[in-house]
């Protein structure tokens, strides 16, 4: 959960959520988004990769990234447990 947090406290990586929820996308069309470097791009989805926030699937000579809801779900699911009384 910890990978989750860390990637959700940039700007650019929910940023590139935000992208990614209206469809997938390939990292040339989100590096287009923004201002910086596609070497910096590459690093943003490495890591929201590792918190498994998004997935990958590689079409033709072309690599699209998706965003994986599943790992949201369960954050949220816990965040809403903290606040039962047992």
């Amino acid at each position: 959960m910890k990978a989750v947090f860390k990637a959700l406290n940039d700007e650019t990586r929910r940023k590139i959520l935000d992208y990614l929820k209206e469809k997938d996308l390939t990292a040339g069309e989100i590096a287009d988004f923004f201002n910086i470097s596609k070497p910096s791009i590459s690093h943003h989805l490495d890591l929201l990769k590792r918190a498994d926030l998004v997935s990958s699937i590689k079409k033709g000579q072309y690599v699209y990234y998706a965003i994986n809801t599943t790992v949201l779900e369960d954050v949220m699911a816990w965040l809403v447990s903290l606040n039962q009384k047992k």
